[in-house]
Formats: C-alpha cells, structure tokens, sequence
C-alpha cells in the first residue's frame, strides 16, 4: 500500500514539475460535451403560426431542416423547425436557472438528467376559481402572464367550447368534447394547459407535463405555433415531434426537458419506448385532439400502447373528436377517468356545417371536369382556394400541369418529405391569393386564414369527410366562405348522404360558353411531353384505385365510370393500359353479386387491367 502511495506521489510531482494540473475529487471524471454546430433552412410562417423560440443559452444541436428565432418578437419572420422546435425560458433569471438545472451526462449515447426529476413536494395547483356564466377571458381569472398573450393574439370573447370546456378543464375534470372544425377548441385545451405548468412551477427538470397528441404533422405545427404563443411570457418550455423530423435532434431536446410536448402519435411512441432520458413520469395532462381522425389513419394501436405507457394517477384527460364512433368511444373508456364531463356544442343546431358557409355542387361528365376546373382557377386568380383530390398522384399531376401551362398552383400531399410539406403549408397560409392542390391530408383542424373557396374536385368518402373539408373556409364566429363539389351523374345519390348529415347543398351552373375548351392542346400536350404524359398515367391509374376502393360504393361504383372520358380528363384520347389493383373482398362481393370480377375482360375496360388485390394505393 505504502509502494502504491509513493507512486501517485511521485506521478503528482512530475505532473507539476511539467506545468500540468492534477485534478482533484469528483473533477477527475467529468465528461466533456462537445458543441454541435448545425446548418439550417427557412421557411416565413404566418402571424398567428409562427414558430420561434429564444436564442438558446448553450450550444445545441439542432435539425439540418431548420432553426427556430427570436419568440419575444412575432412579427420577426421566423423559421420552421421540421424535426423537433423547442422553446426555452424567456427571461434571462429563467434561462440562468434553466442552465443550473438542465447539466446532463452522457449516457449510452443519450442525454440523463443528473439532477432530480421530481416535482416540488408541495406543487399543488393553485388554479383559478370561475365563474359560471363567464364569456370572456377576462373573466376566467388567469394568470396575467396568460392574459397578456391572449391579448396580444387579440381574442377577448370566449367560443362556445371555449366557454364550456375551459372552466371544467381548470377545475381538473376529464373532458369528452366534442366540436366542429374551427370552433375553438385548439385555446380550449392549451389554456388550461398552460395554467397547469404554471402553477407547478414546471421547469425543465421535471421533464414534459403536459402532451397533446395530434393526428397529422400540419396540425402539429399549428398547434404548436399556437401554444408559442400563449406561452411566450411563461418560463415554461415546448416542443414538437413529428414523424418525417430529426430524431436524434428531437431525443436531445426532450432530454434537456420539454414542459408541454405536441406530438404524432407514432414518433411520440417512438420516443417514450426508445429515448432514454425522457422524462414522462411527471405527465400531469393527457390531450387527444382530432381523436376520430387519430384513429381513422390507423393509430388505434399505438394509442392504446401511449396511453398505458403514460402514468395514470392524477392525470387529467382531454379527448376532443368532431365525431363520436364505437372506437371513439372505446379511446375515451380507457384514457379517461370515471365521471367525464360530456360537452357536445353542435347537436342543437340546424346544419353540421358552419352558417356562413354558401355550399353547392356542379354535376358534369367525367371528361368535362378538367376543362371545368381550369375556367374556374383562371376566372378566380385573386381568390384563394383549396382544391381537394382524392389520392397523391392526382395531386403531383394536376399540380405538375397546371404549373406548366402558367397557373401557378402549390401542392401538398403525404408522400411529400417534411420540410417541403411544410414550407408549402405555411407559404400557403402566408399567401393572401393563390391556390392549393391536396389531399385530405389538409382537411382536418388545418386554420389556414382567409380561405375564399374549398373545391371537391374528387368526392370524398363520406360526409364526415365532406364536412372537414369544407371546415377550411368560413372560420371563426363571422367567417365567410364558399364550396363547390364536382359530381358525375352517376354520383348525385351522394346528396342524398349529405342530407341525412345535415350538410345543405344547392346546385351551382356553369354555362357551357364561360367553359375554356382547351382540350385538344392538352391531348397534344400529354402526347408530346414524356414527363407530363408519365404523370398523367400515374395519376389515372391512382383515380382509379381510390373510386374503386370508396366506401360508399352503392354511389360511387367503378363499374358506372366511362373510362373513355375519364382518360380524357387526364389529357388521354384513349385510356392507357395500366395495372389496378383490388381488395380482395371486392372481389368476392362482385362475385357474390353475380357480376363478372375483375380482369375478366380487360379489353372492355379501355385497356385497364384489374387485379384482385389493393393494399391501398396512393391514397
């Protein structure tokens, strides 16, 4: 032992003969963290969307898609962060306390908190008491860090979700809401939310408290922008994940300590099995937005599995849908406590859609629709409009043509990468004219400011659908806005549908000499263009699967279409010979109708070859 002694003395003196320091204690084994330096691309968003957080005190790695800006100023243009956009405290005490409490190791390649995660012992919620009644924000009693930003996005009066939800939601009651697109609800669940951080003293430490979980990544950056917002005098911080993002940028962020987190359902899964160092055992608050939709998209499973994950005592749950199905149902039975408070906002009312909204449908042959179509954008250039198709490939060929023969369009659809979806949503909404080609991916909760007309192009599945669709224009308590919907003769039983739901309709005409019949250059165009003409062809062959794979297929049966004159809708003189897969239980219906199957008698269809399996095409 005493030979051991020696040697370290002897180490220690040759160290200091050099002019080397000998490190004392704990400071021998400290880890060094290397500064990470990022390149990032921007993308301007709207007022009420922008998504800025403060410079960060430290360095940190962020996503190569984007960085975020300075919160404190919202006119600044700012820029979007695809991967994962995280706001710190804002004031410079915050951000000092902020730095003692967020030192980190490293630990399997990931960030571990080193100091407590837990919550104060005494955090109890100090929540304001409302009165019943109230109808304006003034009256909710909120903190004025709150009330400050209410006011500085100019509401004052409260919407009826708003008034209903918020006060139960303050008082820690789980809500079933349910409410149309855009009534509101988006400040009906972030208000309380961000009391409830508040209160607590949540700081980054104690890791996220509050999640809501979103269907699509549009609506996840709009939310977002929206709690940035609200939250831009809190010391509270935020954040995203959404798929399609920077993961391991998105991991880094929620190790330091993201407060209240917006996410997808399947990258926020990801993260609470994968991402060690997340801290979610402090989840106060639980919101399911859109949760119909959520579910409608396939994520029944992975919400189940988020909402075991996630801890359930004191957890307070707010599930909001515009439609109430068996399998919203069976969500809010095990994501809710017992004894939720039901709020309906809509089942009084006359009509399932908004009243400033003027709603009518076209009825033309398949081979007019284009030419229809292409008058109406030339004659409505300073309107801004949203053109719905039904599948991803309609959307790239009618965006690639119209693009081409000079009428500027933008396009969103979900085989785009992220930062293009998203600079296209936010340059969209920034836009004051112009026009937007999509698929339902932009249907749902999307509050893109002063839309002018929605156009169906492509039908929609049912009236649900119908109705999120039109939800994009006539926003708000005095919004305005005008629909229009394209039908074939042989689809005018989908009124019918529309009625039952409580949509009114009327019919608009077009009169055949204001219609531009350019279809002859187009034919040529098509003909002569390899690129447009490989399009086209994807394109129709993806119009096909999606009418075939309708769920409403009494209305719209593929077996009516004069594919003919839908090929001529396309640019084609004649329909191209393309391979259309099917659902095998289709096909056993057709069979057990006693109608031929498909791919019997390819020569009958115009050159279309049916086969008997879909696995979902483009839609």
């Amino acid at each position: 032992m005493a030979d051991v002694d020696d040697q370290i003395k002897t180490t220690k003196k040759r160290r200091r003969k050099h002019g080397k320091s000998v490190p004392e204690g704990n400071d021998r084994k400290k880890p060094v963290q290397n500064d990470i330096k990022s390149v990032t691309e921007s993308a301007t968003l709207p007022p009420l969307l922008n998504q800025a957080v403060q410079k960060p005190h430290k360095k940190r790695k962020i996503s190569h898609d984007s960085d975020l800006k300075d919160s404190s100023n919202p006119e600044k243009a700012v820029q979007v962060e695809s991967s994962a956009g995280f706001a710190p405290e804002d004031s410079d005490a915050a951000t000092s306390e902020a730095e003692d409490n967020d030192t980190t190791d490293i630990v399997n390649g990931s960030h571990a908190p080193r100091t407590t995660t837990d919550l104060p012992t005494d955090s109890t919620p100090s929540l304001p008491q409302v009165e019943a009644g109230a109808q304006t924000f003034a009256e909710l009693n909120l903190s004025q860090k709150t009330m400050t930003a209410i006011e500085g996005m100019n509401f004052s009066n409260m919407t009826e979700i708003q008034q209903r939800g918020i006060p139960p939601l303050l008082a820690g009651r789980d809500v079933l809401g349910a409410a149309k697109t855009g009534s509101g609800k988006t400040l009906a669940f972030l208000i309380p939310a961000v009391e409830m951080l508040s209160a607590l003293r949540f700081k980054p430490r104690n890791g996220t408290g509050v999640i809501v979980v979103s269907p699509t990544r549009e609506l996840a950056l709009q939310i977002f922008g929206v709690a940035r917002e609200l939250m831009a005098h809190h010391s509270q911080t935020y954040g995203i994940v959404i798929g399609g993002a920077n993961r391991r940028a998105e991991a880094e962020k929620l190790t330091k300590g993201v407060n209240l987190l917006i996410a997808t359902p399947g990258r926020l899964l990801d993260h609470l099995q994968n991402t060690q160092g997340f801290v979610f055992k402090n989840v106060k608050a639980l919101v399911i937005d859109e949760a119909d939709r959520i579910l409608e998209v396939g994520f029944e499973d992975e919400m189940r599995q988020i909402i075991k994950i996630l801890p359930k005592e004191e957890r307070q749950t707010m599930l909001f849908s515009a439609t109430q199905t068996t399998k919203v149902e069976d969500l809010a039975r095990i994501s809710l406590r017992p004894g939720p408070l039901y709020i309906n906002v809509d089942h009084k009312k006359e009509h399932s859609t908004v009243a400033g909204l003027e709603q009518g449908y076209v009825i033309c042959d398949s081979d007019m629709r284009f030419l229809l179509l292409f008058s109406f954008l030339k004659r409505n250039l300073k309107k801004k409009i949203i053109v719905f198709f039904s599948s991803c490939n309609c959307v790239k060929y009618h965006a690639e043509l119209l693009n081409y023969i000079d009428l500027p369009v933008l396009d969103l659809h979900g085989k785009q990468k992220q930062q293009k979806r998203t600079n296209t949503f936010f340059e969209f909404c920034n836009a004051k004219q112009g026009t937007l080609i999509c698929t339902d991916v932009a249907a749902r909760g999307l509050d893109i400011p002063a839309v002018d007309w929605i156009v169906q192009f492509d039908p929609p599945d049912d009236p649900r659908d119908y109705i999120h669709r039109v939800g994009r224009t006539a926003r708000g308590s005095n919004g305005k806005g005008r629909s229009l919907m394209f039908l074939q003769p042989s689809e005018v039983g989908f009124l019918i549908q529309l009625k039952e739901a409580r949509v009114p309709v009327v019919e608009f005409e077009f009169p055949a000499k204001k219609i531009v019949n350019v279809q002859s250059q187009l034919e040529k165009l098509i003909g002569q263009n390899y690129y447009l003409n490989k399009s086209a062809k994807d394109g129709y062959r993806s119009y096909l699967q999606a009418y075939a794979s309708h769920s409403l297929r009494s209305v719209f049966d593929v077996n009516k279409l004069d594919l003919i004159k839908v090929a001529k809708s396309f640019g084609f003189s004649t329909p191209p010979r393309v391979d259309i897969q099917l659902g095998a239980s289709m096909s056993r219906d057709k069979k057990q109708n006693g109608r031929r199957t498909y791919g019997s008698q390819p020569k009958q269809h115009g050159g279309v070859r049916f086969k008997r399996k879909y696995d979902g095409g483009d839609n």
